[in-house]
């Protein structure tokens, strides 16, 4: 069976749980396969990043279906809108931007961990646990991977702090802005988030190796 086969199978007649067990089980026995995590592990990393590729695929649907939406703002009338400030402190980047209200916005893909404040206004953010209501004051985390969709409530002002001694604009956003989800810092923080869940991974020989074990 070819690896587009057996893409399409996964995709069109998911196998339910217990008949992945039992197969996890007949095949283990037949061909003498020796196991870095059981079944119940496996089961939890594959739903856990079958989620997050489910997410990230429809979040970029999303964002395609508003770039066609007659009257969608792109480009310097988008930025125009959304005044950015640019400042520096010892080794920070302080970015900070205004969001009018009521606007529909797409975030690019952020690729390195940062806090974030948002230090005015009301906002609902799409992320892969749902939608989230923040009021300001709010502060978080933004991990690498992320890419939201924000809905502005009210007029927002919202500041990102970077890890960077740069200070050309430019090189800083190919610093800290992925250009798809296959970049090598969201693939290695994916396997973070796994281990941060208790699924203590490393990637040994090329292979993925539980340290629990």
């Amino acid at each position: 069976m070819t690896i587009e086969k057996i893409n399409k199978q996964v995709k069109e007649e998911p196998l339910t749980k217990e008949e992945c067990k039992t197969q996890f089980i007949e095949k283990t026995e037949e061909l003498g396969i020796k196991h870095s995590f059981d079944f119940e592990e496996a089961w939890e990393i594959g739903q856990e990043l079958r989620k997050r590729k489910e997410f990230r695929e429809n979040i970029m649907t999303l964002e395609n279906q508003i770039i066609n939406i007659e009257g969608a703002l792109v480009g310097k009338e988008l930025h125009d809108l959304n005044p950015v400030k640019h400042s520096f402190a010892d080794g920070c980047y302080i970015r900070e931007i205004f969001n009018p209200a009521g606007l529909l916005l797409v975030t690019k893909i952020h690729k390195k961990k940062h806090p974030f404040f948002l230090m005015e206004g009301k906002m609902s953010i799409l992320t892969e646990e749902g939608i989230k209501h923040i009021e300001a004051p709010h502060h978080g985390i933004t991990y690498p991977g992320t890419k939201r969709i924000i809905y502005t409530h009210t007029n927002c002002v919202f500041i990102t702090v970077h890890a960077t001694d740069n200070t050309n604009i430019q090189e800083i956003e190919e610093e800290v802005i992925a250009k798809n989800f296959q970049d090598p810092e969201i693939t290695l923080e994916d396997i973070n988030i796994l281990k941060e869940n208790g699924i203590n991974l490393e990637i040994q020989n090329g292979e993925y190796i539980n340290k629990n074990k």
